[in-house]
């Protein structure tokens, strides 16, 4: 879905109208968070999880949040700082989970509810900031501002957290 996503934004204005645009890639972007939820809810409770789906799920998340976070640095509704804070976050945890798991680990630093609370605010403010337009008065992308700044907040604590609960282990390691 993110190529279809991001090929919205090529298309001229007189293709699509920006309104179109934010519309499409808002409902896009919802139909892509809601369906990967639900993927990981059935997953579970059906215990139908496999170790490759465990690996591409996170992997396809972040590839999607990451176009996502570009196209509204592009359309400069979405300060670049904020983008690299919450991209930059996601490659560093990523690549402590993998380090974490080579050392037998992993389940150190499994995902939190900060976690989860920070994905939260990421996915609506992402959401909001798409769509832009204010909805019968309401200041959709105003909103979707503060969101997307309560989530890089979110997300550098986040990071903090879980580079506490790996410390024993890096600490541990460096020793050797």
């Amino acid at each position: 879905m993110i190529p279809v996503f991001i090929g919205i934004f090529y298309f001229s204005d007189d293709t699509i109208s920006l309104h179109h645009k934010h519309l499409v890639s808002s409902l896009l972007f919802a139909f892509a968070a809601i369906t990967d939820w639900l993927d990981g809810y059935l997953a579970r409770s059906l215990n139908q999880t496999s170790a490759f789906g465990a690996f591409l799920d996170p992997v396809a998340d972040k590839l999607m949040v990451a176009a996502a976070l570009i196209v509204l640095v592009n359309l400069t509704y979405v300060g670049a700082l904020v983008a690299f804070i919450i991209i930059g976050r996601e490659i560093a945890i990523s690549a402590l989970r993998e380090w974490m798991a080579q050392l037998g680990s992993s389940k150190s630093i499994a995902v939190s509810m900060l976690g989860k609370i920070k994905t939260t605010f990421q996915m609506i403010a992402i959401l909001l900031l798409l769509y832009h337009e204010p909805i019968l008065g309401f200041p959709v992308h105003e909103v979707g501002t503060l969101l997307i700044y309560i989530a890089a907040i979110l997300t550098l604590w986040s990071m903090v957290y879980y580079l506490m609960l790996a410390m024993p282990q890096i600490a541990k390691k460096s020793r050797e």
